[in-house]
């Protein structure tokens, strides 16, 4: 068993739940593609949504789990997510213990007031908005429900210099979801983790942003 205290589960019993939940889809998984660092990440999607296509539809920037570990262990690292379900799912102690802090900003009234005036979506406003206050340079961008969102992430970067440390695009759906992925995958200097095709969900954010927190907790223990 894994011996890392923070990013585990609160309980003996539950830690035993996952760890024979990872087994299980270890022991199922007859192959898989992924690196040593990348597996826990696809794992925990699988073990999240019990949907074995993940081994597959999962995708990688080559950067992206040095990237993202690298943006945890520093510490300070903002991360910004286009739905509140990201923010409220990921959990408090863990976050603290790097230092991190989540952010969202679909529902502020200035976002719905230029989403109206500018009859785009709050899920634009919300990122532009995160931009105007600084937060996308060097943050972990987590979207797992709004296209819309990811695209205009995309603009940030191509337009604009932003530059996150590591953006994971999953946003699920039918109107421009597999598209939005399909941009941020073309993508070659800002690391990135998408899941192609419709498939997505806040769900799978949380849990990848999770893994990546237990990953960084295994090396602080080991460099220690």
């Amino acid at each position: 068993m894994n011996s890392n205290v923070v990013t585990e589960q609160l309980t003996a019993a539950g830690a035993a739940i996952e760890y024979d939940s990872f087994a299980i889809i270890d022991r199922e998984v007859s192959h898989h593609d992924y690196t040593a660092e990348q597996w826990p990440l696809v794992r925990r999607m699988i073990h999240a949504t019990a949907d074995f296509e993940f081994n597959g539809l999962a995708a990688f920037h080559p950067d992206a789990m040095r990237a993202g570990l690298a943006a945890v262990l520093r510490g300070g690292a903002p991360v910004v997510a286009d739905v509140e379900m990201i923010c409220v799912g990921l959990s408090p102690v863990r976050l603290k213990h790097f230092g991190l802090t989540a952010h969202q900003f679909i529902s502020d009234t200035d976002v719905i007031a230029r989403a109206k005036l500018e009859n785009t979506t709050r899920a634009v406003q919300s990122m532009q908005k995160a931009h105007r206050l600084g937060r996308l340079d060097g943050a972990i961008v987590g979207i797992g429900n709004a296209p819309t969102a990811l695209i205009e992430v995309v603009r940030l970067i191509r337009e604009e210099g932003v530059r996150p440390a590591l953006v994971i695009g999953m946003p699920v759906g039918f109107v421009s979801a597999a598209e939005a992925k399909g941009l941020l995958a073309e993508l070659s200097d800002v690391p990135w983790i998408v899941t192609r095709g419709r498939k997505g969900g806040s769900t799978l954010v949380i849990a990848a942003l999770h893994a990546l927190l237990s990953l960084a907790e295994t090396r602080q223990r080991e460099t220690a």
